[in-house]
């Protein structure tokens, strides 16, 4: 991973930058296919698609009784890191918790409640890495936000994570599904014989699962396209290069379709940076994941002619995690208004957010987060307005509603209101 000048990027490369959608189209087609094998045979394609692509020929689908076993069974340190994590992400979703309010004006008492959905789906990835703490991500708003059965799909294994099994009794699942990639969001959107039909789909995943959500989106609600992680770092000439290589290798080690990319306005601190990721890459067990997703054309280290080029470059680029690695990092993060989560400072890696400050691992990717925020209470929220008039409020709006009525050629509106003041005439 060589230093190169945002100056010298070409259209293409652009385009791998900014347009990025790590793989998602490619295989929707495939994706298709399966979400229809599993909404017309149910577990039987489950099994199946177990068997095909986990090397798994899986019993029983419904593995909440293993969760609950595995919470005792694991080492006591282990058990003690969830059940912190769970704190933290508790205490900072709880502090999200909207309140109903109400209010009168001029004799319109107007209002807003807000209601949980009832059943949720989450995702927790597997396979080639296990993330217990998706889990704790997904699970735990959910249950802040008051959801009343919160499912948990996680792929199949010989012998299950016990470190994820551990985490969904922890952060409180109720229903959990040895079940994974696209067949998982399938069975979590349409149910089977054994998996509870949804209302609702959080949680990250590869582009299987990503392109999965895509396919079912429409029939169930989904938080968003949540694809392989991200990483943008600004930095400046007070930056440690061997930090800002940490959190780029660390990111990158998620997926070969991760994206990691830092900025900076002075080419020897690229090329310290570059330096300190290949030095960096010695030794690693998942040094193939690295490698692949360092050489994607959506990764790579730059440097700007000026900070404020290198600033534009992280608003387009929009990243999933966005760390500022810099001397005036908030001066920066107010000229920036497309990120998913912010860590700023050279002790704030990401990796703390990934597991423990308590905010929100699942983010928005792809550039979602032009548009999007991250995973919240507010996800799993229904919000209805409330409404009373007294007779005299709808006095004072009969004309305006009957007039606006009028002229949309909506004559039953109009007569709505003035059926209530007949008595008048």
């Amino acid at each position: 991973m060589e230093a190169e000048a945002l100056a010298d990027i070409g259209p293409a490369r652009r385009r791998a930058l900014f347009e990025r959608d790590a793989g998602v189209d490619a295989v929707r087609d495939d994706v298709r296919e399966i979400v229809s094998r599993v909404r017309e045979e149910g577990d039987a394609a489950l099994r199946e698609f177990a068997s095909e692509f986990d090397g798994v020929e899986v019993g029983n689908i419904d593995v909440t009784d293993q969760a609950e076993r595995a919470y005792e069974s694991i080492d006591d340190d282990v058990r003690a890191a969830i059940e912190t994590a769970i704190e933290n992400v508790r205490e900072f979703h709880e502090r999200q918790l909207p309140e109903d309010w109400t209010e009168t004006v001029d004799g319109r008492e107007l209002g807003r409640r807000f209601r949980p959905v009832e059943r949720v789906g989450a995702y927790a990835p597997g396979g080639a890495a296990t993330y217990p703490s998706s889990v704790v991500m997904t699970v735990v708003p959910a249950k802040v936000a008051g959801v009343e059965q919160v499912a948990v799909a996680t792929p199949p294994a010989e012998e299950m994570h016990p470190v994820t099994l551990a985490a969904c009794h922890a952060a409180g699942a109720d229903r959990v599904y040895a079940a994974g990639g696209a067949q998982a969001i399938a069975a979590l959107a349409y149910g089977t014989e054994t998996v509870d039909r949804t209302q609702l789909i959080v949680g990250p995943g590869n582009k299987w699962v990503t392109a999965g959500k895509a396919e079912v989106r429409g029939d169930v609600e989904i938080d968003f396209l949540a694809g392989p992680s991200e990483v943008c770092v600004l930095a400046d000439d007070t930056c440690e290069p061997e930090y800002v290589a940490a959190d780029l290798l660390a990111q990158a080690e998620h997926d070969p379709e991760a994206s990691v990319v830092a900025v900076t306005d002075d080419a020897d601190v690229a090329a310290a940076v570059s330096e300190a990721v290949e030095a960096g890459l010695d030794g690693r067990e998942r040094a193939d994941v690295i490698e692949a997703a360092l050489d994607s054309e959506a990764s790579g280290v730059f440097y700007a002619r000026s900070m404020s080029e290198a600033v534009l470059f992280a608003e387009e680029y929009a990243a999933e995690h966005l760390s500022i690695q810099a001397d005036d990092d908030e001066a920066i993060l107010d000229r920036i208004d497309d990120a998913g989560s912010v860590f700023l400072g050279p002790y704030t890696p990401v990796a703390a957010g990934d597991y423990a400050t308590g905010t929100n691992h699942v983010l928005p990717t792809n550039a979602g987060a032009r548009v999007k925020g991250g995973l919240s209470v507010d996800t799993f929220l229904r919000a209805s307005t409330v409404q009373r008039l007294d007779r005299d409020a709808l006095a004072d709006l009969r004309e305006t509603v009957t007039t606006l009525a009028d002229a949309e050629g909506l004559e039953g509106h109009a007569n709505s209101v003035d059926a209530r003041f007949a008595d008048e005439e």
